[in-house]
């Protein structure tokens, strides 16, 4: 489920804006989601061979160039349906929750 939920919202920050890893973990840290490059990497590297990312370079001003990623047209329809999985999700979760 953790993994499930960590795609999605890694998803859900490169659709705010083509993100840099190093962006991705930070937003992640100030969300609580404590997760390390380690995790992430593959991560990124799998949607990415799935074609639901894609990745341009730029170069960077302080070390080696950084790869920065955007959804695809198959991304921004995967982090659709994550979306309506979420909701139904929450509102289940609700449902078990009231009294």
């Amino acid at each position: 489920m953790r993994k499930g939920i960590l795609e999605y919202c890694i998803l859900s920050i490169i659709d705010q804006q083509e993100s840099y890893t190093s962006d991705i973990l930070e937003t992640l840290k100030k969300a609580n989601l404590l997760v390390v490059e380690g995790t992430v990497y593959p991560l990124l590297t799998r949607l990415k061979n799935n074609g639901i990312l894609a990745y341009r370079w730029e170069e960077s001003p302080q070390g080696p160039p950084r790869k920065y990623f955007c959804l695809t047209d198959e991304g921004h329809e995967l982090l659709s349906q994550l979306q309506e999985e979420w909701s139904a999700i929450r509102q289940s979760i609700d449902l078990i929750k009231q009294p």
